[in-house]
């Protein structure tokens, strides 16, 4: 909500020494988001002034440009001397024709500097001394009008026709202060100036003037006829004015407030609903009288309507949808946007002004259904002030016939009342006991009736009724958080709550950290995705219809079309990521991500909607998580580019399997795990270049290796790209209880070197999987050092050397002993995978 400093002053006595940042400060400490403070027309400097059109020629220039030659009254201090024929004024040369002798317009004289650091001079063009500038609206930052100069209308400016020379500065209304706040869902009051300057005139401890003070009277009908069928529009008020000047422009205070707001001023009706709108915060819609067919109705929508809106899009409409109608059907989507067939037009002479309170969530959702947001829908569906709609009606009334000289019908319409707001009872000292600083009842009295709510104090219970502009306050806690916010939160000395004995992280939360740890540390930098997905990303991937993966949650009101399922695999995350960082020059990446995976159930089941009141029961979580699937979460990383660069110490070391199958190595290691690893086949991993990473038990926990080109090519990612993705719950499953101490031994190890014949297609894994098998308990760690092949182990096979060392802890071993665990080893090697000893 962009709110000008002036126009708050209309409202707030805020002091006259307060400017746009110190009011801001004070709005800040009340908790509101002031983002920035605006200068606006700041960069409109030097001699700015009125100037009357005395003369022009008409000159044609050889390419093919007409121009004028103008003689301009700019005032007694600024212009030349009279000289022969020609009176006071100063030559300007001008290219627009949209003005005539004895129009007023505004001149910027030599010295002046316009919007964009454009400096004015006196120079020679089109053969004359060019002595200054007859400027368009655009050229002064006052919207983006390119019909052409701008001229000056008596009744815009009030119906006081502005001097020859007068500063133009001050007759544009051209400099003012603009707060831009980013108003919060729960604050939908601050949408407008009348909650901005309320706001600030409790910050600043000053009067406050309600722009708002009509209130609604009891129903009646007598003005144009309004049925309301629906329980979304509980209130609908109608007011007729006639006889409005359709020729008359909108007042230059008016439109510049307007477009100092973030509006842009469209004619005089218009602006002065958008006025009333940002004032109150009441959205107003105007219909033009002559085109109306019938009574107007409010209702939902009928299958196979249609209504063509203010925008000229044909919308096809929802049951859901709430209408406005007349007897040619829809001419209005309730609280969103008006209907083409009766908007006000340059011949509207004759007007019914709409001032309705609409249900905020059936607006949310029309909204939201039609991919149509406006400034009328974001303040419904925020909560908008009931009372405040007979007020705004009357206003925008009051405002046409003063500025469009239309008269107001004393016949009216109110169908409906305003919704009675409901009252909380809280305990006095509630504030105090959770805000954590002393509050007395009083004070807390005095602060709510000072944000308009009725308190009643009966003993130690306060009974409360808020504003009817504060939808907000429904719960203990939410007067709390007022009381909090205003008494400022900056007094309230924070303590930290001590822990209790016995409680800290679970055992899950601490492998989890050291699992990041210890991923940072080996080199991986951590990065976070969105959890969405879709059936593309899959595709991509190549994962087989059959695959895990493809069973999808779908996510009911996703952010992106494009992405409107929760993920299977935290790959693609990572290789957007990658993506992101290339185009920005950076290649050499080695990132990971743990996060959530989300498995749909295999049978489709509705999740319960726990009410929000209380903690939903332990039946109900179970259900949820029964509807929703498995949910464990995933490591995954990526590596491209080198992995270390070149340098003195030699040439670049390329990033591939090895870095990636290191990530899942590191994280199990982290948590005392130990990983077994066997060839598979698992997209997107190339074939051949792919590892299946298991525990000793057997327990499949993922892949890691070089992606296949296909996905490499899918996702956009450099050649020999390597990921790693494994089941992180079912990692911290494995670990062993992190309290769990194995002592060290003190004794020497005994070490042992094995070198075994295999066939070329047995996996290393698989050789060292049965050496850990039969050494027995005396094995301390196994290592493969050496891969062989060549004439000297024959065609189609090789040679792997693997390091055993053992120890005992409780003596020193004997080559006989050592010699024995390690004989052992190298039989049940040769029993279960064919191995061959081989003298080293």
């Amino acid at each position: 909500m962009r709110a000008p400093l002036r126009w708050l002053r209309d409202y707030a006595a805020l002091p006259a020494d307060i400017d746009g940042r110190g009011l801001a400060e004070e709005l800040i400490r009340a908790g509101l988001e002031v983002e920035t403070v605006e200068q606006a027309g700041a960069d409109v400097t030097g001699p700015l002034v009125v100037g009357r059109v005395l003369s022009y020629v008409d000159e044609p220039q050889k390419n093919g440009k007409t121009i004028r030659w103008c003689r301009v009254d700019v005032g007694p201090e600024h212009n030349d001397p009279a000289e022969g024929d020609l009176p006071a004024s100063r030559g300007i040369v001008c290219g627009a024709h949209n003005f005539a002798v004895g129009d007023l317009v505004v001149v910027s004289l030599p010295g002046a500097v316009l919007p964009g650091g454009f400096a004015i001079a006196a120079r020679k063009t089109y053969g004359h001394i060019s002595d200054g500038m007859i400027c368009s609206a655009r050229e002064l930052g006052l919207g983006d009008d390119h019909a052409g100069i701008m001229v000056l209308h008596p009744d815009a400016e009030g119906g006081v026709e502005p001097v020859s020379g007068a500063d133009a500065v001050t007759v544009l209304h051209l400099r003012d202060e603009v707060l831009d706040i980013a108003v919060t869902p729960d604050r939908g009051y601050c949408l407008s100036l009348r909650g901005l300057a309320r706001e600030s005139a409790q910050a600043t401890g000053v009067a406050f003037t309600d722009p708002v003070w009509l209130t609604t009277p009891t129903p009646r009908v007598d003005g144009y006829p309004v049925h309301s069928k629906s329980a979304a529009c509980p209130l609908f008020t109608a007011v007729t004015v006639t006889g409005i000047d359709p020729s008359r422009p909108s007042p230059r205070w008016l439109a510049r407030r307007v477009q100092l707001a973030g509006m842009r001023s469209i004619s005089l009706t218009v602006d002065i609903t958008n006025y009333v709108m940002l004032e109150t915060g009441q959205p107003i819609h105007a219909y033009d009288a002559d085109l109306l067919d019938g009574p107007i109705v409010v209702r939902r929508a009928e299958p196979g309507e249609k209504l063509t809106t203010l925008d000229d899009v044909v919308r096809d409409l929802d049951p859901e949808d709430l209408l406005i109608t007349d007897g040619s059907g829809p001419i209005g989507l309730a609280g969103v946007m008006g209907g083409a067939t009766t908007e006000i037009n340059p011949n509207t002479t004759n007007v019914v002004i709409e001032a309705a309170h609409f249900d905020a969530m059936t607006i949310a959702r029309t909204s939201r259904r039609h991919k149509l947001s406006s400034e009328a829908s974001r303040r419904f569906e925020r909560g908008v002030d009931p009372a405040a709609a007979y007020a705004a009606a009357h206003r925008v009334a009051e405002l046409l016939v003063m500025l469009a000289g239309g008269t107001i019908e004393s016949a009216e319409t109110v169908v409906g009342e305003v919704p009675a707001s409901g009252s909380t009872t809280i305990a006095a000292d509630l504030p105090g006991r959770i805000l954590g600083t002393e509050v007395a009842p009083d004070t807390v009295i005095e602060l709510l009736e000072a944000v308009g709510a009725s308190v009643v104090a009966e003993g130690e219970e306060l009974t409360i009724t808020p504003p009817s502009w504060r939808p907000d306050l429904t719960d203990p806690y939410d007067y709390v958080e007022e009381v909090g916010r205003l008494i400022g939160y900056d007094t309230i000395e924070p303590t930290v709550p001590r822990a209790p004995v016995g409680r800290g992280l679970t055992p899950a939360q601490k492998g989890r950290r050291a699992v990041t740890a210890a991923v940072v540390a080996a080199g991986f930098v951590e990065v976070l995705s969105f959890p969405f997905a879709s059936v593309e990303d899959l595709d991509k991937l190549g994962v087989p219809a059959d695959d895990r993966r493809r069973l999808l949650n779908r996510i009911a009101n996703p952010l992106a079309e494009t992405s409107p399922y929760l993920r299977t695999s935290v790959l693609p995350g990572l290789f957007a990521a990658v993506a992101r960082n290339r185009s920005r020059g950076n290649d050499d990446l080695a990132l990971f991500e743990t996060g959530s995976v989300f498995y749909a159930a295999e049978s489709v089941a509705s999740a319960p909607r726990p009410s929000v009141s209380h903690r939903p029961s332990d039946d109900e979580f179970a259900a949820m998580q029964a509807a929703l699937g498995e949910q464990p979460k995933h490591l995954a990383a990526v590596v491209t580019g080198n992995w270390l660069p070149a340098g003195w110490q030699g040439p670049a070391q390329a990033a591939g399997w090895q870095q990636a199958i290191a990530a899942a190595e590191v994280a199990a290691r982290a948590l005392g795990v130990t990983l077994v690893r066997r060839a598979a086949e698992q997209a997107p991993w190339h074939p051949g270049r792919c590892a299946e990473i298991s525990t000793v038990d057997g327990v499949v926990l993922g892949y890691a290796g070089e992606l296949h080109p296909t996905a490499i090519a899918a996702f956009g990612l450099p050649e020999r790209t390597a990921a790693a993705e494994i089941d992180l719950s079912a990692l911290l499953a494995a670990a062993p209880p992190r309290g769990s101490v194995t002592a060290i031994s003190s004794y020497p190890v005994a070490k042992e070197d094995v070198a075994l014949i295999v066939g070329s297609d047995v996996p290393a894994a698989a050789v060292e999987a049965a050496l850990r098998s039969g050494a027995g308990p005396l094995l301390e760690s196994i290592q493969l050092f050496d891969i062989y092949t060549g004439s000297q182990v024959g065609e189609g096979r090789k040679s792997l050397a693997f390091a055993l060392r053992f120890r005992a802890p409780d003596r020193t071993l004997t080559d006989a002993e050592s010699g024995a665990a390690r004989d052992a080893a190298v039989a049940v090697a040769v029993a279960e995978v064919g191995a061959e000893p081989r003298v080293l």
